[in-house]
């Protein structure tokens, strides 16, 4: 399991270090131990990384990570429960890697909406589904799904702020790993981005070196009203 995991983390058990050393056991490996590698690494894409978070990295059990991988080779359907909702069932297609998070994109067989799911706020439920006939991602781009629907769905912070800019100038100094930029007016638009805590969202925000106005969460709205009084003291003139 290492070998088929040593350019990715935040799976628990997995060590960067301990994983690059196993490298080389990977041709020595018996076949099944090699069929079972090869589906993690086939069903892994990498998003972009962008800047650090004052969160840990939530850790994914192995066991669940390699049964999705397998689920995912072979066109199997997986039923779990995620967060609040107990029925879930998906036809899962790949695994991305991004932010030292693992999601998962899916699809609904029954009504074809395309969702994408983090892997440690899923709890697998044993049988899965059936089997099913794979259909092509509208945009074929794996990575890029995520990023857009985590912007809306996927972090524990959600936040929409009014930037006043244009959108073609906000996308020029975002990382596409931010978030997504909704246009309003020639001078006006909306940031819908989020992360793990209120101080990262701040973090983000604050490097855009452009005027804006947040109005909730109200957790956010509170750390930002600290964060100027912190930052007006700090630049008082002196006496």
């Amino acid at each position: 399991m290492a070998v088929g995991l040593r350019a990715v983390t935040g799976v628990s058990g997995i060590e960067d270090t301990s994983a690059r050393a196993l490298t080389k056991l990977e041709a020595v490996l018996p076949h099944r131990l090699r069929l079972r590698v090869n589906a993690v690494r086939d069903a892994v894409q990498t998003g972009p990384e962008n800047t650090g978070s004052n969160v840990p990295d939530p850790e994914v059990d192995a066991g669940l990570l390699m049964a999705v991988a397998a689920a995912i080779r072979d066109h199997e359907e997986i039923r779990f429960a995620y967060r609040d909702d107990e029925r879930l069932q998906v036809e899962p297609y790949r695994l991305v890697s991004w932010q030292r998070r693992w999601y998962l994109v899916a699809r609904d067989g029954h009504t074809d909406a395309w969702s994408s799911f983090r892997l440690d706020w899923m709890q697998l439920r044993i049988p899965g589904g059936r089997r099913f006939t794979p259909v092509e991602l509208p945009g074929g781009d794996y990575p890029a799904f995520v990023l857009r629907t985590t912007a809306f769905a996927g972090w524990q912070v959600h936040v929409r702020i009014t930037v006043y800019a244009s959108a073609a100038e906000v996308l020029t100094r975002i990382n596409p790993a931010v978030g997504v930029v909704e246009a309003i007016d020639d001078d006006t638009c909306v940031l819908v981005t989020g992360a793990d805590s209120v101080e990262t969202v701040a973090v983000y925000i604050g490097m855009l070196g452009l005027d804006f106005t947040v109005t909730e969460p109200p957790e956010l709205v509170a750390h930002l009203a600290t964060l100027a009084k912190r930052y007006s003291s700090a630049v008082r003139p002196a006496e």
